[in-house]
């Protein structure tokens, strides 16, 4: 009698196969720790440690760890109030801003650039000279041209780094739809009956998601620092605490006290890191030709 045969062996979903290879990358689940932990410091530290980061604790530009000022562990600023405090409490603000800021870019550049990559001819050309135009406007100071003629709160803030910022998500998908449009599946389904918006939103776009996604998570580090360069050029919002706020409330002093400045700085950095490093993650684990090796 013959031996039963060996059961086939079937790929993976694509899908778990990219988590499984972000399980397996050290950079990334790091990236992904130290987004978890910011993201609790900003829920959960508040309530730990509920000191009014507007309120004057101790003497203006008290150092670090000193015996007198106990009450201040990071500090203060040159007005007195409590540095941490500024951190635990401006972290919510921070990350807000930075994902709402993201989160429009990607709106609005995904929206465009499917039209474009989608319909090609006039409509290709005519959204890619909006693109353009938009692209040969410095950024910073389109910003900062919005955040001057309405008011500099926060909402104002976020909606004026989507604004400057979608070009970039816009050519990406563009370049994924001309692609996408053109295979056999595609074709199949059109020849189906599928309407176009049926094709641009339930069969193009989600095989052109990897790299959005990846785009996407490396924006908010992006948005978060044009949001501390407004801030720091006195265009931040002086009623929401945020560690762009604090550099900027404080640049002024940085010869005399380094920490007002550099412990919000250190802050934002390791909140980008951590997000540049999550997108590369993600940039490893959806590429197929690494997934093939």
């Amino acid at each position: 009698m013959s031996a039963p045969a060996a059961p086939v062996s079937r790929p993976g979903s694509p899908t778990l196969e990219a988590l499984r290879m972000l399980a397996h990358n050290g950079p990334a689940v790091v990236g992904i720790a130290m987004i978890a932990t910011i993201v609790a410091v900003a829920a959960i530290g508040p309530l730990l440690y509920p000191v009014d980061p507007y309120s004057i604790v101790a003497a203006p530009l008290s150092p670090p760890f000193d015996e007198f000022t106990p009450q201040a562990p990071f500090g203060t600023d040159y007005l007195g109030r409590d540095i941490l405090a500024g951190i635990i409490h401006g972290a919510r603000p921070t990350l807000l801003v930075g994902a709402f800021a993201a989160a429009l870019t990607v709106v609005i550049g995904v929206t465009i650039g499917a039209l474009a990559g989608f319909y090609g001819g006039w409509i290709d050309q005519a959204l890619l000279r909006l693109t353009e135009f938009f692209q040969v406007l410095p950024p910073l100071l389109l910003a900062m041209v919005l955040v001057t003629l309405f008011s500099p709160s926060l909402p104002t803030i976020a909606i004026s780094i989507g604004i400057v910022s979608w070009p970039a998500a816009m050519r990406l998908t563009r370049g994924e739809f001309l692609r996408i449009r053109q295979l056999d599946y595609v074709k199949a389904a059109r020849a189906a009956g599928a309407r176009n918006r049926r094709l641009i939103w339930r069969v193009i776009l989600p095989n052109a998601l990897p790299p959005l996604i990846i785009s996407a998570a490396l924006t908010i580090g992006v948005s978060i620092l044009f949001e501390a360069g407004l801030s720091f050029l006195g265009l931040g919002d002086p009623n929401t605490m945020t560690w762009g706020l604090m550099i900027g409330a404080n640049r002024e002093y940085f010869l005399d006290a380094w920490w007002p400045v550099s412990i919000p700085g250190v802050a934002i950095f390791f909140t980008v890191l951590s997000v540049s490093l999550l997108g590369d993650g993600l940039n490893d684990a959806f590429n197929p030709k690494l997934r093939r090796r």
